[in-house]
């Protein structure tokens, strides 16, 4: 007859690093058997030496996806201050907060917008903006995702204002003042021939970080990600 072993599984791992301490904590028991093994495995250890110089020990709590309530993490701090005098300094988790997830979804939304931007008028949105109509020299459209403008681009577009370089800006007619896509700007393209009021134009950030534009036929190989937006 074979003998099976029965390991127990740890439901908290403790790690030392240069900075402090990190814990890994099982994401499939309940919190209250996390607590009691963290309880009895910190009364087990003397104070920690790594100690920054007022005199705390800097932890870092990895979760999994186990989402922690304010007042689960209050326990977990008095318990870890009460033993070993230690903060916990940042909590590194796969779960997405409502608020982060939100976030999440309007920057993956498509606005649509049916007007005419004119001089000093300024629009903005979270996400991609589809704007059906021109934008007037003067005008300003900004969008933390891609920018398409169903008409003609003759003012001011700003794609990824968060920082997301790989948005791209896309027109009917492309003649702004300046193109800016996350921190990278181009004032007045200049077109190498003048181009048929139904072909339109992309503009993005190339491999040497710089804003080029082409047709939108190119775009396909550069953003493939976007082919489901537009039937190239």
């Amino acid at each position: 007859m074979s003998l099976v072993k029965n390991v127990k599984k740890q439901n908290v791992l403790i790690k030392g690093t240069k900075s402090g301490l990190t814990f890994i904590l099982n994401d499939l028991c309940s919190f209250e058997a996390l607590l009691e093994e963290l309880q009895d495995k910190l009364s087990e250890r003397p104070r920690s030496s790594m100690a920054n110089e007022s005199g705390f020990v800097r932890v870092k709590l990895v979760t999994g996806k186990r989402y922690l309530e304010r007042a689960q993490v209050e326990q977990l701090e008095k318990t870890l201050t009460d033993h070993i005098h230690a903060v916990i300094d940042t909590i590194e988790s796969d779960v997405l907060t409502k608020k982060e997830a939100e976030e999440l979804r309007k920057n993956q939304e498509v606005n649509r917008l049916l007007k005419v931007v004119r001089s000093g008028q300024v629009v903005e949105v979270v996400g991609d903006l589809l704007l059906l109509g021109d934008v007037n020299p003067g005008g300003t459209v900004k969008a933390t995702g891609n920018i398409y403008v169903m008409g003609k681009l003759q003012g001011i577009a700003h794609a990824g204002t968060q920082g997301n370089i790989q948005s791209v800006i896309c027109a009917s007619h492309m003649s702004p003042s300046q193109l800016r896509i996350a921190d990278v700007f181009r004032r007045s393209p200049e077109t190498e021939e003048e181009q048929s009021p139904q072909e339109m134009e992309c503009a993005f950030v190339n491999d040497g970080g710089e804003i080029v534009l082409d047709r939108i036929q190119h775009l396909i190989h550069v953003r493939p990600d976007l082919s489901t937006i537009f039937e190239i």
